[in-house]
């Protein structure tokens, strides 16, 4: 390899840059905004749900343990620590537990770094307005979704994660907006960011530390802001570069067009999907065409006796391993105890993958009967339908019924409405703020574009967590 190979698309990091710096919320669509507005509900929801986890809880004690300027809050904690230290727990609990909004051709979590991200800033700069915040997380989405897109599947098949190698883009690109860079220094912060990509998928298998991914790409986006803003220089053409650029380094076959394709006109932002269930994207359409048979054909569990699971490639490699008993992160990358939940449960969300049950005998031998391959016919669809699966359940007594799913409930193609992510977010915050304040959070998100300051928002994430008796149910 040499050093003077030529760039992938030529002044690409430059071009993004220079649409970074300038994008102001009047020119943002309606409808991109109003899905923005969404995803800050659902992002709100994660995150404060994610912070009464073990692995989010963790980091919080490694932050508070090193002590910094106390400036923005440590959600449902009443505690403040850095900007920095604040965004990497607050996104760690936004990625802590398999709920947070999804875009599918990136495969990046966008609103579990971004919005951690502008609170944090806002907060520290005394209450920016809604539409301030709305116009920098939108920034951060198109951004970094661009990156990943670019990237394609190959980044994930070589093993690295989106949310930490991509993802560091959403949050340099949020937070110089925040910051109000211009294009020269807005341009560096994506040269900085672009330095401090990282995450291994292999954490998939048990690990706490993928959470922690989420926390390091907002972290590091934060301080490539902060950084470029003191004059420090990043890599200038760190996306395109012909040897050691992003694109070059982290992807066999990446497509630098899309960095640039339609920027300006079509809105990556608008395209983010939320997830009804509390596992990896790629099985949702699995657990949903295998749910719409059960409740179709009126099956229990002891009808089964095999289910045959098809599915693309790409969730045949992330998902349909052996399952092993390892942790929460494990069940909820998993295709088989995913499956099995929904026949017992009739749903995959926060009580199926509580620790106690991860191990249960009934799951374990259900698991048993699944079994998964890859559907040539799904491969050929292309990636625009790698999370599409078709699901055959065969029953003891002879019958067989099969039901595809081309597009998972919660996708753009088959959205979720914005009342159901509000029912979604009011299952999740229940064990984590009082009936009035899930009242104000959802009319404070509803109006934000029109809110002078988001000082009274931040206010009620800020304040001691709320501790009723009850736990999430499934939406």
């Amino acid at each position: 390899m040499s050093s003077n190979q030529a760039p992938l698309l030529e002044g690409a990091t430059r071009a993004l840059a220079e649409f970074a710096a300038r994008v102001e919320f009047d020119a943002i669509p309606a409808e991109v905004i109003e899905r923005m507005k969404t995803s800050v509900l659902d992002s709100i929801g994660c995150c404060l749900f994610g912070a009464t986890l073990p692995w989010t809880q963790h980091v919080q004690a490694m932050v508070e343990a090193e002590g910094s300027r106390p400036v923005a809050c440590l959600f449902g904690t009443a505690r403040k620590t850095s900007v920095a230290g604040a965004v990497l727990v607050n996104a760690t609990a936004g990625h802590a537990f398999e709920l947070d909004d999804i875009h599918k051709e990136s495969i990046v979590h966008a609103g579990s770094i971004a919005v951690p991200v502008v609170l944090a800033l806002a907060e520290q700069a005394g209450g920016v307005s809604g539409r301030s915040l709305l116009a920098s997380m939108t920034t951060g989405y198109e951004i970094g979704l661009r990156v990943g897109n670019a990237a394609t599947m190959s980044l994930f098949f070589r093993g690295f994660h989106p949310q930490g190698t991509s993802g560091v883009f959403v949050a340099a690109a949020a937070a110089a907006h925040m910051l109000g860079l211009d294009a020269d220094h807005m341009q560096h912060a994506l040269g900085i960011a672009g330095s401090q990509a990282g995450g291994l998928m292999a954490a998939q298998e048990g690990a706490m530390v993928k959470r922690f991914h989420s926390g390091r790409a907002a972290q590091s986006g934060v301080y490539s802001a902060l950084l470029a803003q003191r004059g420090l220089t990043g890599i200038s053409d760190v996306l395109e570069a012909g040897y050691g650029g992003y694109l070059s380094t982290y992807s066999e076959k990446p497509n630098a067009q899309r960095l640039t394709e339609g920027l300006g006109a079509v809105w990556e932002a608008g395209k983010v999907g939320y997830k009804p269930h509390a596992c990896v994207t790629s099985i949702h359409a699995a657990l949903d065409a295998f749910s719409s048979l059960l409740k179709t054909h009126a099956l229990a569990p002891g009808d089964i006796e095999r289910v045959d699971v098809g599915v693309s490639p790409m969730t045949y490699t992330h998902c349909a391993w052996e399952y092993k008993a390892q942790g929460v992160t494990a069940a909820q990358m998993n295709l088989f105890y995913g499956m099995a939940v929904i026949a017992f449960d009739g749903g995959a969300f926060v009580a199926q993958y509580a620790q106690e049950r991860l191990a249960e005998p009934r799951l374990l031998d259900f698991i048993g009967r699944v079994h998964a391959h890859v559907d040539e016919g799904i491969a050929d669809m292309g990636p625009a339908y790698r999370h599409a699966a078709r699901v055959k359940v065969t029953l003891r007594d002879g019958r067989s019924f099969s039901h595809e799913a081309l597009h998972r409930r919660g996708s753009p193609e088959n959205p979720l409405t914005a009342g159901e992510v509000e029912y979604k977010f009011r299952q999740v915050v229940a064990s984590c703020l009082s009936a009035a304040d899930i009242e104000r959070v959802v009319s404070l998100v509803g109006r934000l574009d029109t809110l002078d300051s988001t000082t009274e928002l931040m206010q009620i994430l800020a304040a001691r967590r709320y501790e009723p008796a009850t736990a999430p149910s499934n939406p």
